[in-house]
Formats: C-alpha cells, sequence, structure tokens
C-alpha cells in the first residue's frame, strides 16, 4: 500500500461505485472487484487506489457496471 494511500469503508465505495452491498460483495468473491483490507474483526476498508483503478478500467468499458 502506497504511505499516501487513504483507505474507503464500504459507503464511500458505494458512492464511488454505485452498485448493491451484494452486488460489491459478489463483484470481490469473483474477483470483479478489489478485495478489502481488514482493519480488525469487524472492519474493513479498501485502497482509494484500488478503486481509482477499477473506476477507470470501468470507464475505459463502458457499460460494464450494468
Amino acid at each position: 500500500m502506497n504511505t499516501t494511500d487513504s483507505l474507503l469503508r464500504l459507503p464511500e465505495v458505494l458512492a464511488i461505485i454505485p452498485v448493491s452491498r451484494a452486488t460489491w460483495y459478489a463483484g470481490i468473491k469473483t474477483g470483479r472487484f478489489p478485495a478489502q483490507v481488514k482493519l480488525g474483526l469487524r472492519i474493513a476498508a479498501w485502497r482509494r487506489s484500488d478503486i481509482e483503478s477499477l473506476l477507470s478500467s470501468l470507464n475505459t468499458h463502458s457499460g460494464m457496471l450494468k
């Protein structure tokens, strides 16, 4: 992880990538979306750089979220 990379919680991720929680977690399971970073037993976050990379690839392949 880049030292300047920030972490996003799920509501922030879903505000950027407009899918449901169920779709997001299914996408993680299939490798379509990046896996979370576990911060504790019940706390997870995603690297901003991973989300930006995903967003960039989705913009390149428009319509992928549909």
